[in-house]
């Protein structure tokens, strides 16, 4: 399979071969939906906390007397069904969200993505982009050219300082590495543009055995 290359001028220099195995596999848009709430899932922090009726401070001794009041007897003013009590069930700050996926599952999901992504030509290449210092007004430049309307994923081989901070201060624009190229990403963006290095090292991550 070929996708369209271009240059840092923002003309198309032709096109790219990409693996048919990332970029043309079978779509499984069930395994891509539990891979995206297994992400989602695992960013999850617990940091909403209840106190127990036991870690509520006072409370020690007996509201009322046991009998005479015509209230139904309690031996605390700690309980639950009282204000200022206790709460049950409510949420803990132990709770664990994480979800667990196999491996080849994981990467079967990527694929997929990809591979839509991919299917509705919405995925391109850019050979390079070299600026001696942080461009933003260069690589804004660039864009304008290049078939992006809305929203760009840029994936990266390495960290490059210039070119990320190139990228930084539009709203619209993400640079991640392959490395961790993930489904919510790609979801996300409307078009993604991989640097040419990082196919090939695309290639390398994810098809090891």
């Amino acid at each position: 399979m070929k996708i369209d290359l271009y240059q840092q001028s923002g003309e198309k220099k032709g096109s790219v071969e990409v693996n048919d195995k990332i970029f043309k596999a079978p779509v499984n848009e069930e395994l891509m939906r539990l891979a995206v709430l297994r992400q989602l899932a695992n960013a999850r922090r617990a940091t909403a906390h209840t106190k127990t009726r036991g870690e509520i401070r006072g409370g020690g001794r007996k509201p009322y007397k046991q009998k005479g009041t015509g209230h139904a007897r309690h031996g605390a003013s700690r309980s639950p069904i009282f204000r200022h009590g206790g709460t049950v069930f409510g949420p803990r700050n132990t709770r664990n969200y994480e979800k667990d996926m196999p491996l080849k599952e994981r990467r079967a999901a990527l694929f997929s993505s990809l591979s839509k992504k991919a299917s509705e030509e919405a995925v391109f290449a850019l050979d390079k982009f070299e600026v001696k210092t942080p461009k933003t007004k260069e690589f804004a430049a660039l864009l304008k050219k290049l078939p992006v309307k809305r929203s760009l994923l840029v994936v990266v081989s390495s960290r490059e300082a210039n070119f990320e901070k190139s990228c930084a201060n539009l709203d619209n624009v993400k640079t991640i590495l392959v490395d961790y190229l993930n489904l919510h990403d790609l979801m996300k963006y409307e078009k993604i543009m991989f640097m040419e290095e990082a196919l090939k090292k695309a290639e390398t991550l994810f098809l090891k055995k």
